[in-house]
C-alpha cells in the first residue's frame, strides 16, 4: 500500500504504508492541495480513505464532514480503479476563502477491460457511486483533458 505526498507534485510511491501527510498545516491552515499518487491495486482504495482520515482529522474537520469524505474518497478512487488507466492521483484542498473542501481523483482514462470487482457482479450490485456522490456533495463534475480524466467533489464543512 504504497502512498507518497507532495505540496507540488505527486511522486511515484516510495513507502509501503501511506506516508503521513506532511502537506498539511498542524492545525487548521490552509494551502496548497495535497497530493498523492496511488498504485492501481485493489488495496489503494483502503490506502486513500487512510491518507483521507488523516488529513482531515489534522484539518480539525467534523466527524461528519469526514465520514461522508470517506464515502467520496470510496467512490472516486474504486472508479479509477475498475473502469480507467493509471495512474491515480488523490487530491484534498480546503481553499481559505470557502467553507467547503475539495476532492479529486485523477486517472490516466478510459481502459479497455472493467476491473475485476465489476465483472464478478451483477449490474445490480455496482453503478450507484456517482449517486452517493450527488447526494453528499454541493457540486461535482469532470474535466477532461489528453491524458487525464478528473472526478472531483466540493463537500460543504461545518468549520
Amino acid at each position: 500500500m504504497d502512498a507518497s505526498t507532495d505540496t507540488e507534485a505527486a511522486r511515484s510511491p516510495a513507502a509501503t504504508t501511506p506516508a503521513p501527510p506532511q502537506c498539511v498545516a498542524p492545525t487548521r491552515d490552509y494551502g496548497p492541495p495535497c497530493l498523492w499518487r496511488l498504485p492501481h491495486r485493489p488495496e489503494s482504495a483502503g490506502t486513500a480513505r487512510r491518507i483521507t482520515a488523516g488529513v482531515l482529522h489534522t484539518w480539525d474537520l467534523d466527524d461528519e464532514t469526514i465520514h461522508q469524505a470517506l464515502l467520496v474518497v470510496s467512490e472516486l478512487v474504486t472508479n479509477a480503479l475498475e473502469h480507467a488507466l493509471p495512474p491515480i492521483t488523490l487530491h484534498l484542498q480546503r481553499p481559505a476563502d470557502e467553507r467547503t473542501l475539495h476532492i479529486e481523483v485523477d486517472d490516466g482514462g478510459p481502459a479497455d477491460d472493467e476491473g475485476t470487482w465489476t465483472t464478478s457482479c451483477t449490474p445490480e450490485e455496482h453503478g450507484r457511486g456517482l449517486s452517493i456522490i450527488a447526494v453528499l456533495a454541493s457540486a461535482h463534475g469532470t474535466r477532461i483533458l489528453a491524458h487525464t480524466i478528473t472526478y472531483w467533489a466540493v463537500l460543504p464543512t461545518t468549520t
